[in-house]
């Protein structure tokens, strides 16, 4: 097993540590650590820092903390070193030209004198970018920084939010309803208008046409035994099997064949067709 995978072995076990609130065992795994030569990159890669302080923090162990607090401590040089040097390194530069400067001012008052340089910032290559502390609290913080940054606009992925999504694509599929598909393909209709559109909206115009036909039918019966008709006792409810009934006879079908009748239950409301 190599240095990574042994690393992010040992951070996953410190990690299902804390959560279980019990730090047992903790000491051993720092001794690993201790043991496995660490470098810059294996230490931002694995973030073992954070589970390592997590660990200090909860333990009441005295050597747990005591070597843990060891571990970050040497592991801080490793961030905080190769920075301190290159800030030297640049004063040392910074006052060299300035001595410089102030030379060949003094000597030639007519020279042109060297502009400060520019430090160049580095390019982000991850979001976040890699952390350079081992502060547990700092690291978090960035965690909750960038996942708020990154929140999904369309909410939870729950079993609403499929149906959602398997509703738009059965339309957009349906060889019935090709308008729809070749609106959303145009740019008539957005990605975010299909995303709020309702059953209704998205259904073809022969399938609204049919849904129309139907929803004035059911209100033509309704008010039909509502507001007309006679009343009678020659029919019995089947529902509640009383004989306060209305009925009413409509021509539905051709001028040579009977008329149907529509009995309704003035009791229960129970409505019936009887030829």
């Amino acid at each position: 097993m190599g240095k990574l995978e042994e690393i992010v072995r040992i951070a996953k076990k410190m990690d299902k540590m804390v959560s279980k609130k019990n730090t047992n065992g903790a000491i051993d795994l720092l001794k690993e650590l201790k043991s496995i030569p660490m470098t810059l990159d294996l230490l931002q890669s694995t973030r073992v820092g954070m589970s390592v302080n997590a660990v200090r923090k909860q333990s009441t162990d005295e050597e747990v903390t005591t070597l843990a607090k060891s571990l970050i401590k040497s592991w801080k040089k490793l961030l905080d070193g190769p920075a301190g040097d290159k800030d030297a390194e640049d004063k040392k530069k910074e006052c060299s030209t300035s001595s410089k400067n102030s030379s060949d001012s003094t000597e030639q008052s007519s020279s042109k004198r060297q502009e400060p340089r520019t430090p160049t910032t580095p390019k982000m290559t991850t979001f976040p970018p890699i952390p350079v502390t081992s502060d547990t609290v700092r690291n978090k913080c960035r965690e909750l920084m960038s996942a708020a940054l990154q929140t999904d606009k369309m909410g939870n992925t729950d079993m609403k939010y499929k149906n959602r999504v398997r509703s738009r694509i059965a339309n957009l599929k349906d060889t019935k309803n090709p308008n729809l598909r070749k609106n959303v393909l145009c740019g008539n209709i957005s990605a975010e208008q299909i995303a709020r559109m309702t059953a209704e909206e998205m259904a073809s115009d022969e399938l609204r046409e049919i849904r129309k036909a139907l929803t004035n039918e059911a209100i033509r019966e309704h008010q039909m035994a509502k507001t007309s008709g006679t009343e009678t006792d020659l029919f019995t409810c089947g529902k509640c099997k009383k004989k306060n009934c209305t009925y009413t006879q409509v021509q539905t079908r051709s001028a040579d064949e009977p008329m149907t009748t529509f009995v309704f239950c003035n009791e229960c409301g129970n409505r019936w067709k009887f030829c």
